[in-house]
């Protein structure tokens, strides 16, 4: 989320970036486990998350039942907890996440690279429910990991760096972001090629950071080369390029090119609903940016229904006191006010200067 002076507040849409554990050890053509295993990664890396689900169920299952606290049963319940974040599952996806760590810590000690992943991705569910504290800690921690048993340049520093500056961005910590990107930047480029698909993830973030600061010439080349780059690496359908295509209708609603703003958000959406379940957190991010695009068109009728189904998801899946949740009722609370209801419109705002005050006490330094 970002706040662009005194204008209207839209919902950047940032990717999670967790990593997947992989089987140590190449088994026989019969390990089922290793086959559901690398069939899931396979499943998530495209996007078939439904598929992925029962691949990683079924993995968890093998693992569960042949050897309770293995690392395998740590690598699966890592693999699921991630990508039920990746899904806006939280609740489901934190046990999952704290068990596969304590697995881990337990049986590979403290520096392993799976701890490293274990702990970022908890990060990553930690930044997702807005709980910063927890999750700047724990990125600090699979940082130093990562640095310690991989090196400095490996492309897993260069993901945990990006989450990091996207974990400062969050919180409008731009100075310490931006060179966190950059960094991660010239990893990846020199790990993997200008075309990588983690490329253009710290394209798309340094565009956000950029927009937020209103170097909007930049921002826009940015995102447009992270477009280009997972249209051709992950194709049309993929989440990752529905975010960049988001990002850049944003700016383009804030320099009044709504004709382009809106086809880039229809096209968003579409990815949205034809990959993401019906309750997921970035389709009520696509909700909440339609209606504030039409609200600034004074489209007002066609713009409350899509506030109203944001907020029902995001009061469910991130509960009432997510910053998220305060952008889009605040963004309802001024079309109330446009459409001269400023009773709901003063209770609403009421609302989200409450949600901003707990969000401050619970990620307050101590």
């Amino acid at each position: 989320m970002s706040r662009l002076g005194n204008t209207r507040k839209h919902a950047s849409v940032a990717i999670l970036t967790g990593l997947l554990l992989f089987p140590a050890i190449v088994h026989a053509q019969g390990d089922s486990w290793k086959q559901s295993t690398d069939a899931g990664v396979k499943a998530y890396r495209e996007a078939r998350y439904a598929e992925a689900e029962a691949y990683f169920k079924s993995a968890l299952q093998n693992a569960e039942q042949a050897s309770p606290e293995s690392p395998r049963l740590a690598t699966s319940l890592n693999n699921l907890g991630e990508l039920y974040t990746s899904q806006g599952r939280y609740q489901e996806a934190g046990p999952l996440l704290r068990r596969a760590l304590a697995i881990n810590e337990s049986n590979l000690g403290p520096h392993h690279p799976d701890v490293g992943s274990t702990l970022n991705n908890l990060a990553e569910l930690y930044r997702a429910q807005a709980k910063y504290a927890q999750a700047e800690s724990l990125y600090k921690r699979s940082l130093a990991n990562f640095e310690k048993s991989l090196g400095p340049s490996h492309p897993a520093v260069a993901l945990n760096l990006n989450n990091l500056g996207e974990l400062y961005r969050a919180q409008k910590r731009y100075a310490e972001a931006e060179p966190l990107y950059l960094r991660a930047l010239e990893i990846f480029k020199k790990a993997r090629g200008p075309e990588d698909p983690n490329v253009a993830l710290t394209l798309n973030n340094l565009a956000i950071l950029y927009h937020a600061r209103g170097m909007y010439v930049n921002a826009e080349s940015l995102y447009q080369r992270a477009i280009a780059t997972w249209e051709k690496t992950l194709g049309p359908d993929h989440p990752s390029l529905a975010a960049a295509l988001s990002n850049l209708a944003a700016l383009y609603r804030r320099l009044g090119r709504y004709a382009e703003a809106e086809d880039l958000y229809q096209r968003a959406l579409g990815i949205h609903e034809r990959i993401l379940g019906p309750e997921h957190p970035d389709l009520a991010m696509d909700y909440n940016n339609i209606a504030l695009l039409y609200a600034t068109e004074g489209k007002y009728a066609e713009a409350e229904p899509l506030y109203q189904q944001a907020v029902a998801i995001q009061e469910k899946v991130l509960g009432p006191d997510h910053p998220v949740l305060a952008t889009t009722l605040e963004n309802y609370a001024r079309l109330l006010r446009q459409t001269k209801r400023k009773a709901e419109a003063k209770e609403m705002q009421q609302r989200v200067k409450a949600i901003r005050a707990r969000q401050r006490k619970l990620n307050a330094v101590p």
